[in-house]
């Protein structure tokens, strides 16, 4: 049982090194909303959403003055909208009313986002799926709120190589649809290999089809909490190091799991998971790169990261495991360079390179996330990094994502700014051989031989 005695051991924490609960995520299912009128559909789903969220953001600030624990975010995940649209919609226009239905509805009620905006493709697209994918441009650039992403891969089924070119297209059309804004659009569309149901991080939130009619998940951070505790062990062996990463990790999951029981309680909703996930942000020690050089690398990049990287996600969901029965989500540690200052000054000093941050998602919890690129690089390069990270998805049995920005008008040696949680970015260098050939043959690659378990 989760006491208040346990909250106030971690008042340090959140006073002094930027532990908080990054999300409480509520997810809902449209399944009952799926109508073959566009207009209903689009009614239902905005009654849906407005009737079960309602007091949502109340009851976060309501646990947030009682207990003293910052929650940033209140956010909610539906059902992948190309499921839900599939009998209404028969364009991309109709799947945009869609997206202006969430975020509408997102506003009424209050949080900063919604993600669903979705499609699962991972074997093939059905005319639905292909349509949603389309619209995501559109979609993105007229609405504030809304998040998308395609699942393109999965260990069990493949590669669905058709999803990634056109994914690739998709990527560099929402960024010229945003190009005001430093192709902002971008930075809300993940593209995924073995999504999880029940992530409650944006940009890539949905609510899975095996999950129930509605579920609260939570979403703890604290890169601060973590580096702060790590100090104290300079100088020490390893067994030393994880252990104190793995305490820590336990304190900080069981603030997640005390505000995600009275989330449940209040709003009368399942408890769903805890995601434990070292989620940086722009904010001065809230860094997963300083935690990495803290452990005792110069900068993040130097060799010896990714086995830093490694050591260090294995111990927080260890850690994670202890103190809740119900960990799951992307638990571990997020790489995004836009939204860690570490990161930031890693690829201004020319230690961290794209190639490097690929070896590193081998080992953390998602993939190459909020990467300025430049605006010139081509459609088919874009399709050929969402490719490689999806095959160490694939390969490793792990969830890996892409969320690439191709900032049009700027080019390595410029900056792009995205404000708030999604801070700015050193636009990257890509590789710019030629992958076309390679992208451009139609089809799925197969899953890997050890997919094969039945």
């Amino acid at each position: 049982m989760i006491n208040i005695y346990e909250v106030n051991e971690t008042n340090q924490m959140i006073e002094q090194e930027n532990l908080d609960v990054r999300t409480i995520t509520l997810g809902i299912s449209l399944m009952d909303c799926i109508d073959s009128d566009l207009d209903a559909l689009n009614e239902k789903i905005y009654r849906k959403i407005t009737s079960m969220a309602e007091h949502l953001v109340s009851t976060g600030e309501q646990i947030e003055r009682e207990y003293g624990i910052p929650i940033v975010n209140k956010r909610i995940s539906v059902t992948p909208a190309a499921l839900v649209g599939g009998a209404a919609c028969k364009t991309e226009e109709d799947f945009v009313t869609i997206a202006r239905t969430f975020d509408k509805a997102a506003k009424e009620v209050g949080v900063n986002f919604i993600g669903g905006y979705s499609a699962l493709v991972s074997k093939a697209m059905t005319k639905s799926d292909e349509a949603l994918i389309r619209s995501i441009p559109q979609a993105l650039a007229c609405t504030e709120r809304v998040c998308s992403s395609v699942n393109v891969g999965s260990t069990r089924t493949g590669i669905n190589m058709d999803a990634v070119r056109l994914c690739g297209e998709i990527v560099k059309q929402t960024a010229e649809a945003t190009k005001e804004d430093d192709s902002i659009g971008c930075a809300k569309l993940v593209i995924f290999c073995n999504a999880p149901d029940d992530n409650p991080f944006m940009a890539g939130a949905f609510l899975g089809v095996t999950e129930g009619d509605a579920v609260i998940n939570v979403g703890v951070s604290g890169p601060g909490v973590v580096k702060h505790a790590i100090e104290q062990v300079r100088g020490k062996g390893f067994e030393e190091l994880c252990e104190t990463i793995k305490k820590t990790a336990f304190k900080v999951t069981r603030v997640g799991q005390l505000v995600a029981g009275e989330a449940s309680r209040r709003m009368g909703v399942p408890f769903g998971i805890v995601d434990l996930s070292l989620a940086p942000t722009p904010s001065v020690g809230d860094s997963v790169a300083e935690i990495l050089e803290e452990i005792g690398l110069e900068r993040t990049g130097a060799p010896g990261t990714t086995a830093a990287l490694a050591m260090l996600n294995d111990q927080v969901k260890k850690g994670g495991v202890m103190a809740s029965s119900y960990v799951g989500g992307l638990s571990g540690a997020f790489i995004p360079v836009s939204e860690d200052q570490g990161m930031i000054d890693a690829v201004n000093a020319g230690a961290l390179t794209l190639e490097k941050l690929e070896a590193m998602t081998c080992v953390c919890s998602v993939g190459l996330d909020m990467i300025a690129i430049p605006g010139k690089t081509k459609a088919s390069t874009i399709s050929g990094i969402i490719a490689d990270e999806m095959a160490l998805g694939m390969v490793n049995q792990k969830t890996t994502a892409v969320r690439l920005i191709p900032v049009i008008g700027k080019d390595v040696g410029d900056t792009a700014q995205f404000g708030g949680l999604l801070g700015y970015a050193p636009i990257m260098p890509v590789n710019e051989f030629d992958c076309s050939v390679f992208v451009n043959r139609k089809g799925r690659i197969p899953a890997p031989i050890h997919s094969f378990k039945n």
